[in-house]
């Protein structure tokens, strides 16, 4: 890959990665992922950091990759980063909603820094977002969570390949009508299956979002009400694949393809775009200050510009 674009060691300025999750993920019982062989491509993402030699490297990973279950794997990729020359400070457990995002969703970060080269002071950055009550109690300055009805507020162009939702049958869209809008659990919607009798967990399965919170976590099943609270706030189906797209912050314009389920699990797997333009800005920042840039790349300040230029605009769309 290296030779394929002309990347030389050390010339990477940010690697990013998001090692599978479905092995760490909460959604898994008992210790049915502590032997998931995906847990190991935490472990061969550093082999890349070993490659490339980055300044900055960014893990992203779902929570329950900190469970204790899962120790030996964070363990071994700290020692990987000390030995490599590396400051890598605990895991962050950061939530999108604290970053302008309009969804609860908690994230695990892995932040190294090559200890030879400049460093950023402080990471992750502030959240900028906060629970009403607490800037009401004078608690934080910023602004309040950002709920999920700003998705809704607009329609998608009718044109719009990603304006679609799964379509259900008749006996599951009378329920959607039957479940309170704005909030509603499949509790409320009178539908009782067999596999529901004596068992009371799964609330949010068929449920519809709350418009006056930040939504659920967009999940690679984020368009099937089946999977979780993806019911849309008020009309009988499930949120439609923009929705959910919205939900992660991206904007309108950037397209999903390979149809409904393969756009679902992209979205879902994706880090917000909103958050993740709140990781790097510190990143840009140091980059910017950095006397050193350019020097290590073909072109001089030619290339110099063309890379932060790259950079900024991403940070700042």
């Amino acid at each position: 890959m290296m030779a394929e674009i002309g990347l030389k060691r050390g010339e990477c300025h940010v690697l990013l990665g998001g090692p599978p999750c479905q092995g760490f993920s909460s959604h898994r019982l008992n210790d049915a992922g502590v032997d998931d062989p995906r847990n190991r491509l935490l472990l061969h993402y550093f082999e890349f950091v070993r490659a490339l030699r980055p300044r900055f490297f960014i893990v992203e990973n779902v929570p329950g990759m900190l469970w204790p279950r899962h120790k030996s794997y964070v363990d071994e990729f700290k020692r990987l980063a000390t030995e490599a020359g590396y400051d890598l400070p605990d895991p962050f457990t950061l939530n999108a909603r604290d970053y302008g995002v309009p969804q609860n969703r908690k994230r695990v970060f892995l932040f190294g820094m090559d200890t030879k080269r400049r460093r950023i002071q402080s990471w992750p950055p502030q959240p900028t977002h906060f629970a009403p009550t607490v800037l009401e109690r004078g608690k934080a300055n910023g602004l309040p969570w950002q709920p999920a009805s700003v998705v809704f507020l607009t329609k998608a162009p009718f044109t719009d390949p990603n304006n679609i939702h799964m379509n259900h049958c008749p006996a599951l869209v009378d329920a959607f009508l039957n479940t309170p809008i704005n909030g509603g659990s499949r509790f409320d919607s009178g539908r009782r299956l067999k596999c529901h009798e004596g068992h009371d967990g799964h609330y949010d399965v068929y449920g519809r979002i709350d418009p006056n919170e930040p939504a659920p976590t967009m999940t690679t099943a984020c368009i099937n009400p089946s999977k979780g609270r993806f019911v849309h706030p008020t009309e009988p189906h499930g949120i439609t694949l923009r929705q959910a797209a919205r939900l992660q912050t991206f904007p309108d314009w950037f397209l999903f393809a390979g149809g409904l389920m393969a756009g679902g699990c992209q979205v879902g797997n994706a880090v917000p775009v909103e958050m993740a333009r709140a990781m790097l800005l510190p990143v840009a920042q140091a980059w910017r200050m950095s006397k050193k840039v350019g020097r290590s790349h073909p072109g001089g300040p030619s290339r110099r510009r063309e890379i932060l230029d790259s950079l900024n605009l991403y940070c700042n769309i």
